[in-house]
C-alpha cells in the first residue's frame, strides 16, 4: 500500500491543516452536524480524508450518544476505512456529471441506509456538474431526508452556482504551510522507522502544499534507495548537477542567446525533465521579484524588476506550451530567442526615451531614415506585458483564435462555435452554440490551457465560465490575407466538421 493511503488520517486530530481540524472539531463537539458540506481546496490536501472521517463520525457505533471521535475499532469505522461500506458512496461528478445521473442519486438518496444510522454521498470534483444536473441536485440539498448527509469536494468552488454554495457549510482547505506537510512527512517517517529526516524540509517544499504528493516523493525516494539527507534527495530532485539556472540567467542577463540556447541544450541532453527545468527557473525568478519588491528572496542584481517580470511571463507561457509541444524544448528555446533578440524592455530608471525620427523597419523597431535630425520621446513597452484589454471586441477574440491554434487545434475548433459574451475584467464569459463544445471546453485539461493564452492576450489573468446559448449564423472573420476563422453555424453538417478536428476522420 502506497504511503499517501497507509497514513492518511483517521481522526480530526490527525488531520494536518490547522483550521480545518479546529473546524470540523467545533462542528462535531457541538453535536448539530450539519446536512450538507462543501469541503472547498487545492489538490491533495485531505479533502477526501475529511470527508471520511467525517462519515465514520455520524455512523460509529461508539457515538450514538454524543458526537465525538471515531474509535476506528467499530464494523462500521472499520468498513468506511476499508472503502466497503455500502452506505458511504463516493461518486466523481467528472464522470456523473449530467442530469440523468443526479436523477438517479435523488431516487437513490430515498432508501433508508442498509446498516448505517446515516447515507453518506461523498461527491468529487464536484465543480465538474453540468449546470442543469447541478440546480436538480439543489433541491435534494434543500431538504434532504434526515438519514442523508452531502459532502461536495472541489478544487474550484467558484464553478459552482452561487445558490449551492449557499446551502452547503463550506471548509475551506488552504494550501498547506511546508510545516504542516513536513509533520505529515515525519509521521510517515516515524512509521517506516526511517532514520534519516534530513530531507523532509526539502521535500515539503517541493511538494508545493500538497500532502499527497509530498508523501509520493517521500516513496519514490525511498524505493529507489535514495538517501535522505538534503543533499542526496536535491540532487535526485532537481537534478542540479545537471543543469545550472544561475549560469542560463547569466546568459539571459547578457542577452546572449548562443550561450543560452547551449544551457538548454545541455539540460537536455542530460535527460533533466524540461517541466522540472522550467519550474526551477521559475521559482529562481520569483525569488530574485520577491527580493526588489522588499520580501525574502535570493537577489539577482544583473536584472531589474521589470525584466525579470517579462521573463516571468516568457516562461510561464513556455511551461504552457511544453505539454503539447512536438519538439520538447522549442518553447524554452523560442523564449530565449526572444527575450535576447528583443530590445523594448523598459530600465526601471527610464520613464521615456528618445528615439530618432524615421519609419519603421518591419519588425517594429523605430530606425533612423535620415531625413530629420529631430528626436520624439517614445515609451518603450515591457515584452509580453500587454496592456490590459478592457473589452473583448472581435479583433482580440481574432487574436485569441489565432495565439490558441498552434498549441491546442482542438480547442480552436470547439472555440469557433462560440463568441464572447462579456469581459469584466476577471471573467471572460463564452456564449457557446453546442452543449457538447461547452462540455468539451469546460474539461480540466482544456481550460486550463485556454485561461492561460486568454491571460496572455488580455495581460491579466482571466477566468473563463461557458453558457449555452442559441447558435449564431455563420460568421467568417477575415485575419489575415490566406486566413480565415470560420465560426460554425447551427446546422448539423458544422457540428460534424468540428468534431472531426477534435477525434479526427
Amino acid at each position: 500500500m502506497t504511503y499517501y493511503l497507509k497514513y492518511r488520517p483517521q481522526k480530526i486530530e490527525d488531520l494536518d491543516i490547522h483550521n480545518v481540524r479546529e473546524s470540523l472539531g467545533k462542528i462535531v463537539a457541538s453535536g448539530k452536524i450539519p446536512h450538507a458540506f462543501l469541503f472547498s481546496g487545492p489538490k491533495g490536501t485531505g479533502k477526501t480524508s475529511a470527508a471520511r472521517i467525517l462519515a465514520k463520525v455520524v455512523n460509529c457505533q461508539a457515538n450514538e450518544k454524543k458526537f465525538g471521535e471515531p474509535c476506528n475499532k467499530c464494523s462500521q469505522c472499520k468498513s468506511i476505512t476499508r472503502g466497503s461500506n455500502i452506505d458511504v458512496i463516493e461518486l466523481d461528478a467528472a464522470s456523473h456529471r449530467g442530469i440523468d445521473d443526479v436523477r438517479a442519486l435523488r431516487d437513490a438518496v430515498k432508501l433508508a441506509p442498509a446498516s448505517s444510522r446515516k447515507k453518506v454521498y461523498i461527491i468529487d470534483e464536484a465543480h465538474m456538474l453540468t449546470t442543469e444536473a447541478a440546480n436538480a441536485l439543489l433541491k435534494t440539498l434543500e431538504e434532504p431526508p434526515d438519514h442523508v448527509m452531502f459532502i461536495l469536494a472541489t478544487t474550484n468552488p467558484e464553478k459552482l452556482i452561487e445558490t449551492i454554495r449557499s446551502r452547503v457549510t463550506n471548509i475551506v482547505f488552504k494550501k498547506a504551510t511546508e510545516k504542516e506537510v513536513e509533520r505529515s512527512l515525519a509521521k510517515i517517517a516515524r512509521g517506516e522507522k526511517l532514520k534519516d529526516k534530513g530531507a523532509l524540509s526539502l521535500i515539503a517544499k517541493k511538494s508545493d502544499g500538497s500532502f499527497r504528493d509530498g508523501a509520493k516523493i517521500l516513496e519514490e525516494l525511498v524505493t529507489q534507495k535514495i538517501k535522505l539527507n538534503t543533499k542526496d534527495a536535491e540532487e535526485f530532485l532537481f537534478k542540479k548537477k545537471t543543469f545550472n539556472i544561475e549560469e542560463l540567467l547569466s546568459h539571459l542577463s547578457e542577452k546572449n542567446t548562443k550561450k543560452a540556447l547551449k544551457e538548454i541544450e545541455g539540460a537536455v541532453n542530460a535527460g533533466v525533465s524540461l517541466e522540472i527545468y522550467t519550474s526551477a527557473i521559475l521559482r529562481r525568478l520569483r525569488d530574485a521579484l520577491l527580493n526588489k519588491v522588499g520580501l525574502e528572496g535570493e537577489e539577482y542584481a544583473e536584472l531589474n524588476k521589470k525584466e525579470i517580470i517579462a521573463l516571468i511571463r516568457l516562461f510561464v507561457s513556455a511551461a504552457i506550451e511544453l505539454r503539447g509541444a512536438v519538439i520538447e524544448q522549442l518553447p524554452l528555446e523560442v523564449a530565449v530567442i526572444e527575450w535576447c533578440d528583443e530590445q523594448s524592455v523598459q530600465p526601471e530608471d527610464e520613464g521615456e526615451k528618445k528615439v530618432s525620427k524615421g519609419g519603421d523597419n518591419g519588425n517594429g523597431e523605430n530606425v533612423d531614415t535620415g531625413d530629420s535630425k529631430e528626436t520624439t520621446p517614445v515609451k518603450k513597452v515591457v515584452f509580453h506585458s500587454k496592456k490590459k484589454v478592457k473589452e473583448v471586441t472581435e479583433e482580440v477574440w481574432t487574436k485569441i483564435l489565432l495565439a490558441i491554434k498552434p498549441i491546442n487545434t482542438s480547442i480552436e475548433a470547439l472555440l469557433r462555435a462560440a463568441k464572447p459574451l462579456g469581459f469584466d475584467g476577471k471573467v471572460l464569459t463564452l456564449s457557446v452554440f453546442y452543449r457538447f463544445h461547452k462540455e468539451r471546453l469546460e474539461d480540466t485539461h482544456h481550460l486550463r490551457v485556454l485561461e492561460g493564452v486568454v491571460a496572455e492576450v488580455l495581460g491579466c489573468p482571466t477566468r473563463i465560465q461557458c453558457l449555452l446559448a442559441e447558435p449564431q449564423a455563420k460568421q467568417v472573420l477575415k485575419v489575415e490575407p490566406k486566413e480565415e476563422v470560420v465560426l460554425t453555424d447551427e446546422t448539423d453538417e458544422d457540428i460534424i466538421k468540428v468534431a472531426k478536428e477534435i477525434f479526427g476522420n
